[in-house]
């Protein structure tokens, strides 16, 4: 049986130094920053926009780094992102995931640029699910990706037995489309807190968190609120305030100032021309 059990993750962005090269001890120290606030999971080498940019070599690195890294908790849920623009690299990091004690599921995304066809695409998720026994989490993002999984070929990957859901970063709209698509439990991960409200109103269960890097605590608890219907507009002001100020730009760039400001973690700058002022 494949499961994650955790229902809120952070996405952590990757630490750089000023010279772009990466940091991994930066990174690890703000997994362990978060950890020691109560976060029991991560989602590292993905989702922040930066997954991209990191060469192959650079994604084991970070990789290794988290199995040599013995203060990383056993009781810490770390989910790594597995993506590439070739499907022999997304392999080869793939396998090297799937050895990993410290890894213990996958967010799996698409190619980049490339506009694979559907079929293209579900022959790249289904060679990667071979050599994964973790859960997999497939990851949607038209507007970075320009590819669009429709929900024919979802409801082909999600039979897979360690497909578990998806992470929806696209038109939220079809959520209740993909869940009966599925035609069995999934998980549907809200991607960032943007109109969060109305994407657990579709039917999203889980949440992948950007402003949790910040304000990891008051995110879950916000996003437990709307998940249960509890949600009150005064009581939520506060944390609503914070959220739109990390997206209101670009939210790579404000979470790694503020993460430095807040813990002295320097987590340094975003890759150019992110973050060129």
């Amino acid at each position: 049986m494949y499961d994650l059990t955790n229902d809120f993750h952070i996405a952590v962005p990757t630490a750089f130094y000023d010279t772009e090269d990466l940091n991994t001890v930066a990174t690890l120290q703000h997994i362990m920053h978060l950890y020691g606030q109560g976060v029991k999971s991560v989602l590292a080498c993905g989702s922040t926009g930066e997954q991209h940019s990191l060469s192959l070599a650079e994604k084991l690195q970070l990789l290794e780094s988290l199995d040599a890294d013995n203060s990383i908790p056993d009781d810490l849920e770390v989910i790594f992102g597995v993506a590439s623009i070739r499907q022999k690299e997304a392999l080869l990091l793939a396998e090297k995931v799937n050895a990993s004690p410290k890894i213990s599921g996958i967010l799996l995304g698409f190619p980049p640029y490339i506009l694979p066809s559907q079929k293209e695409a579900k022959l790249y998720v289904e060679a990667i699910a071979k050599v994964i026994d973790k859960p997999i989490i497939l990851y949607n993002n038209p507007r970075r990706m320009g590819f669009n999984l429709e929900l024919d070929t979802f409801a082909e990957l999600i039979k897979l037995p360690n497909i578990i859901g998806i992470k929806e970063a696209g038109d939220s709209e079809r959520i209740p489309e993909l869940i009966s698509a599925a035609g069995k439990k999934i998980y549907v991960y809200a991607g960032g807190e943007i109109d969060l409200d109305q994407k657990i109103g579709l039917g999203a269960t889980r949440l992948s968190s950007m402003a949790g890097n910040l304000y990891p605590k008051e995110v879950e608890l916000y996003f437990l609120d709307l998940l249960h219907d509890r949600a009150d507009k005064t009581k939520n002001a506060g944390i609503e305030d914070k959220i739109h100020n990390v997206f209101a730009e670009n939210p790579i760039f404000y979470i790694k100032n503020e993460i430095t400001k807040q813990t002295q973690i320097d987590m340094g700058i975003a890759r150019s021309p992110l973050g060129n002022q």
